[in-house]
């Protein structure tokens, strides 16, 4: 088991707001909100408008997740995934961890399989693959710093969807709309109290994130 350094403040990533991973790219990349403004009035999309969607659909998804307090759920937002990009959402609890990735389509018909999704029949997406291999990084971190077993289950969340049909076979993601979340409220018997406590305790330290 590996050891972590003290937590301090700056290392904290129980601080991070949802969306925390988009807005320091938008900030440290992004456009004005100036020279945004100007687009919009001129009619002009931006490469950056997916950020903006995407940042509303996770803002959403974690107010959805706070929620979950009220049932011993931790939750934490824009973990760092030390192979680039973050991860949406975390959830711990005694029902595990989830890695929680949020999809916003608004107005969509989506259709999910084992591995890829369609958005209203178009190209395939590596959406269930992608979680999937999220949830075993998260848990490789975990287990690294934790010493014990740590249940790590993939979670899908679709934004403003139209519709959403999965495939029969569809079982090792979960997939929900934002509303249906709350599901994940009741679950437990995976981790007793002292092991949530340990891997929240891992889970928020940034530098735990730093190594693949």
């Amino acid at each position: 088991m590996e050891k972590l350094p003290p937590l301090t403040v700056a290392d904290d990533l129980a601080q991070n707001r949802p969306g925390a991973g988009l807005l320091e790219a938008m900030a440290a990349r992004g456009p004005s909100a100036i020279r945004r403004l100007w687009g919009k009035a001129r009619g002009r999309s931006s490469d950056w408008d997916s950020y903006y969607s995407g940042l509303a659909g996770e803002r959403r998804v974690g107010r959805e997740l706070e929620r979950l307090a009220a049932h011993g759920w931790r939750v934490l937002h824009g973990v760092p995934n030390g192979r680039g990009g973050d991860i949406d959402h975390l959830l711990i609890g005694s029902g595990g961890v989830f890695s929680v990735n949020t999809k916003r389509h608004p107005g969509a018909s989506v259709w999910i399989g084992d591995t890829m999704a369609k958005i209203n029949g178009g190209s395939p997406h590596p959406y269930a693959a992608a979680s999937k291999a999220e949830a075993s990084y998260v848990q490789k971190i975990l287990e690294r710093h934790c010493g014990f077993a740590v249940p790590v289950e993939p979670v899908l969340v679709f934004v403003d969807i139209d519709s959403l049909d999965r495939a029969a076979t569809q079982y090792a993601v979960h997939i929900y709309e934002e509303r249906q979340v709350s599901a994940l409220g009741p679950l437990s018997g995976k981790l007793d109290a002292t092991q949530v406590d340990q891997v929240y305790a891992v889970a928020r330290h940034r530098r735990a994130w730093m190594r693949t």
